[in-house]
């Protein structure tokens, strides 16, 4: 009687395990239709036969051949698998820039070959042209810094000045009531640019900061659609799907063998605009014609 190789004896275990020898492994976060988008697009870039879906609760029973690359969907699942001994590269995405860098802190990781990130949230330079396209006359950008925007800081007040505006940024902390402060930044801006940070807009403060900047005629530029439905002028943002499509770029050329780079933003975006705060505040924007005119000023067209 012959023996199997170990090859074949290891692709017989996994078939009757039920898993299949994948290129890439997605790890999500929960079971979410962002997360399932973003997959789904994955899956579209590479093919279907090129990646295995998994949620975090099922990563530890997982039995299956290693991958070639590791795809973290979200911040828990982004933190799961750097605190894990892998020799596999790990690229998380679907996460803003500050809980990435929250993870490095908390596992003494750094980026490069082994762990990256396509970040969530847009570069500070896409928001502020997105502002002077929109509102030409606006020149006082308005933040409130909270723990986690506050590492934008640096790179914000760089971008502004070389478009030729000012950053006016009044810093919350954790034990302050934000609305001190967003009393100074709308008496002090023109437009008021919310970044992400949960201690500032969450679900218990965002419809008063709305209100209370509408009543004072400073318009929102926010980072969410969601957030443009409940009241703020414009958002730009990437779906996840776009997020999953970039990812899956980046994905394919760890598999032709390029080294994961430094962390990416994202390269596709939309815009969304509110319609009716347009109309109160004597404006009209079109969020197709704005979203067309912010690519072709990054494309240099």
């Amino acid at each position: 009687m012959r023996l199997a190789p170990l090859s074949l004896l290891v692709l017989l275990a996994s078939l009757a395990l039920g898993v299949r020898a994948s290129e890439v492994l997605v790890v999500s976060s929960e079971l979410s239709p962002a997360y399932q988008e973003a997959a789904d697009a994955v899956v579209a870039e590479l093919g279907r036969r090129e990646v295995l879906q998994l949620p975090l609760a099922e990563l530890t029973a997982y039995r299956g051949p290693a991958p070639r690359l590791y795809m973290a969907l979200g911040t828990e699942a982004c933190s799961q698998l750097a605190r894990a001994p892998l020799s596999t590269p790990v690229l998380c995405t679907l996460l803003p820039r500050a809980s990435f860098e929250r993870v490095l802190r908390e596992t003494g990781r750094r980026t490069g070959a082994a762990l990256s990130a396509l970040y969530l949230n847009q570069p500070p330079g896409r928001q502020l042209d997105l502002i002077r396209l929109a509102l030409p006359q606006a020149r006082r950008i308005g933040v409130l810094w909270g723990p986690d925007s506050v590492a934008n800081e640096g790179a914000l007040e760089a971008a502004a000045q070389v478009r030729g505006l000012r950053v006016v940024g009044v810093p919350v902390r954790p034990e302050e009531p934000v609305f001190a402060g967003l009393k100074k930044i709308l008496e002090e801006s023109d437009v008021l640019l919310a970044l992400a940070d949960p201690q500032i807009y969450n679900s218990n403060s965002i419809q008063n900061i709305l209100l209370t900047s509408f009543r004072a005629q400073v318009p929102m530029l926010a980072f969410s659609p969601a957030y443009v439905r409940a009241g703020a002028l414009m958002a730009v943002h990437s779906t996840p799907r776009q997020i999953g499509q970039q990812a899956g770029v980046l994905a394919r050329g760890v598999l032709q063998g390029q080294a994961l780079g430094q962390p990416q933003f994202p390269l596709q975006f939309d815009v969304s605009v509110n319609e009716h705060v347009a109309r109160s505040l004597g404006l009209r924007l079109d969020a197709a014609s704005l979203t067309e005119r912010l690519r072709r000023l990054e494309r240099g067209s």
